[in-house]
């Protein structure tokens, strides 16, 4: 079969980049089509082998690192690819790239990570975030994510089949486009990460330093239980805000290299984790190397944070909740056994999910041959 594969950018990597990754190595004489590229991040992922289109964005001014501002044009970049020569499209999807047109002797699957969040659930909050819930400039941007949310359903009807990252997601693909889809976690590195099983007295976090992180959140916390350390990796926007909220109790560390974050993620007592995601590599990752988790109670931490077993939850995005958290994980720490997180990490492996995936896909693609 000839495949083609579909992935927004490739310019930084994230989450997503690295599971267009593990389904490019699944198909290596596939064809990559995106909207932008950058050369280095091609190579650090490996993809150098495979041919890669980029659309008629790549050309604009700022492209690589500006793309975001192009948001009007995607819909239009996207179907502009021309797969008609395919036998099978697999688009990897957080924005448009299940919008490739597709005909009706080809099969299209849809690994989502998630429906264009700023388009539909997170919509008011990006307004907010940004500055654009008012003026000529909020006027624009909500004229742009209208229409971006009409293209956006009108687009579902080209995917066949629709994986989800997780059962949060699949009940948001349900919730969005009205459609069903199966679920396969993401993979996660753990072979990465080594078991500590004598942990020491601080708790960690790292994220980048964005709004909806909420390491602010973390930070008051701990600054209002000073006999506790933490630990903060991680820089962004959101950095010099933070800052000032640190008591002397938490050390903010900044940006720094994988060996030292996967150090302090595995001397940690537990790690805490604030944000709502779709799925949560991090917690993942923190369990790879046997610590707990303390995870806010909704999103994708439901579904790789066991609790009493790997971690603990706190129910509400504050402050109050995490020290709530903090005191019954203390409470609570013994029951924690570093080799059983370890084992439950293991769960989400990338050869587990490399296994998932082409089995599933080799299974639609087989049946619809039959």
């Amino acid at each position: 079969m000839k495949v083609a594969l579909v992935h927004e950018w490739l310019t930084i990597i994230g989450g997503s980049e690295n599971v267009f990754k593990e389904i490019a190595s699944l198909y290596p004489g596939a064809d990559i089509y995106t909207l932008v590229a950058d050369p280095e991040t091609i190579t650090k992922l490996g993809l150098q082998g495979h041919r890669v289109t980029t659309s008629f964005i790549q050309k604009l001014p700022l492209a690589k690192s500006k793309y975001r501002n192009y948001l009007a044009l995607f819909p239009r970049a996207i179907e502009d690819f021309d797969l008609s020569s395919y036998d099978l499209i697999i688009s990897s999807s957080h924005a448009v790239a299940k919008g490739v047109l597709t005909h009706s002797g080809q099969k299209h699957v849809c690994y989502c990570h998630s429906p264009v969040r700023y388009a539909w659930d997170l919509y008011h909050q990006y307004l907010t975030e940004s500055g654009l819930n008012k003026g000529i400039k909020g006027w624009l941007a909500k004229s742009i994510l209208h229409r971006l949310r009409i293209w956006d359903i009108i687009s579902t009807n080209r995917v066949d089949f629709f994986v989800a990252n997780s059962a949060y997601i699949a009940k948001r693909i349900k919730k969005v486009y009205n459609r069903s889809s199966v679920v396969i976690h993401p993979n996660v590195a753990v072979d990465d990460f080594d078991l500590v099983t004598e942990k020491q007295d601080y708790y960690f976090t790292c994220s980048r330093f964005v709004p909806y992180k909420k390491i602010d959140l973390i930070v008051k916390a701990f600054a209002k239980m000073p006999d506790k350390k933490l630990y903060v990796i991680g820089d962004g926007p959101d950095f010099q805000k933070v800052s000032k909220l640190a008591a002397p109790n938490t050390i903010l560390l900044g940006y720094q290299p994988f060996s030292e974050l996967k150090k302090y993620m595995a001397g940690a007592k537990a790690f805490v984790f604030a944000a709502e995601e779709d799925f949560g590599i991090l917690p993942v990752e923190a369990q790879a190397c046997g610590t707990p988790v303390i995870a806010f109670g909704k999103g994708g931490a439901l579904e790789t944070v066991v609790e009493n077993y790997t971690g603990v939850y706190f129910s509400e995005q504050s402050s109050e909740a995490i020290i709530n958290a903090v005191q019954y994980f203390e409470n609570m720490k013994n029951i924690f056994d570093p080799v059983k997180i370890a084992e439950h990490a293991d769960k989400y492996s990338t050869a587990r999910f490399k296994s998932e995936f082409k089995s599933y896909v080799d299974e639609v693609v087989n049946t619809l041959n039959v």
